[in-house]
């Protein structure tokens, strides 16, 4: 039986684009690890792929989410597992790729996810209401600095569900996340990542793109379809922003240099959390012949 390979690393390293190439190589088919990426409807604020340049590699776990569904670690760990488990069935390398850390993590790992007590959840959902959810990433930061550090202050579902098991469990939100060990189905991680600098200017043209592109136009139509009702997407980076625009907090202009920052400050979060694991290989996403590397990292592996 062959080896996943999974590709991860911060937005905006050229992920996508060398998944597909090293699918191409393998024989592979891609299965996507970023949560927004699940969305029907989001296409440009998230920088999906579109069908016409994804050269015939079959994709999976895109656009199966309606905007109004809340998007689950628990639910991606189980459709993801299925489909990898499929096609290594049929002697096909799945190629996982995304920058959603606990969802690759989910599938890789035994990470296993403690009950719920609607009570507790809708008592700390009122205080995030209330309060705010800074103020509840703040009472995070003390009981779990290390999930703080890992969650979005403006993240509430996440903030509001790591208190819950704190509060449940006794024990904090991490104590649930196991430690590394060998990946499951012996899956190779390869990392992505670029200059600070360099990186940081990609966001921003990216993010120029994405406007001058259609995202605002994007927003309207998934608003009319419920966007502004969904606990996950509607949180979305440039999504929230042209919200807010439409709401007339700010104009565009002001929506697009927003996401940009949004997106730089979630950018050292993402490098943050993949650093931390030993497993990963490390690759500039700019290196001429990448592909290729990565599939020859891929074939020397054992068993591979």
């Amino acid at each position: 039986m062959t080896r996943p390979i999974a590709v991860v690393g911060p937005t905006a390293t050229g992920k996508s684009e060398l998944a597909i190439a090293v699918a191409e190589n393998v024989g592979g088919e891609v299965i996507n690890a970023d949560a927004m990426q699940l969305y029907r409807g989001m296409d440009i604020g998230t920088a999906k792929v579109p069908p016409s340049e994804r050269r015939g590699v079959p994709h999976h776990l895109l656009d199966v989410l309606e905007v109004t569904e809340a998007a689950t670690v628990a639910a991606y760990q189980r459709d993801a597992r299925l489909l990898i488990e499929r096609l290594l069935g049929d002697d096909v390398v799945p190629v996982l790729v995304g920058g959603s850390g606990l969802y690759v993590q989910a599938v890789l790992d035994d990470l296993r996810f403690p009950g719920t007590d609607p009570a507790v959840r809708a008592r700390l959902e009122a205080e995030a209401a209330e309060l705010g959810t800074a103020v509840l990433h703040a009472r995070l930061a003390e009981r779990d600095p290390a999930a703080a550090a890992a969650i979005l202050p403006s993240n509430a579902r996440r903030v509001v569900r790591a208190l819950e098991v704190v509060e449940l469990t006794g024990e904090p939100f991490t104590a649930n996340l196991p430690k590394p060990g060998p990946a499951r189905y012996g899956t190779v991680l390869i990392g992505v990542d670029r200059d600070p600098g360099e990186l940081d200017t990609r966001v921003d043209e990216r993010t120029a793109r994405m406007f001058v592109g259609g995202l605002a136009d994007e927003v309207r139509a998934l608003e009319a379809e419920g966007l502004r009702e969904g606990r996950t997407a509607a949180r979305a980076f440039g999504y929230q922003q042209v919200l807010a625009a439409l709401d007339g907090r700010y104009d565009l202009a002001e929506a697009e240099r927003e996401t940009a920052r949004a997106t730089r400050r979630f950018v050292r979060r993402q490098r943050s959390w993949f650093r931390r694991d030993g497993r990963i290989t490390w690759f500039d996403g700019g290196r001429a012949g990448l592909a290729e590397v990565v599939t020859r990292q891929w074939r020397g592996s054992p068993s591979v």
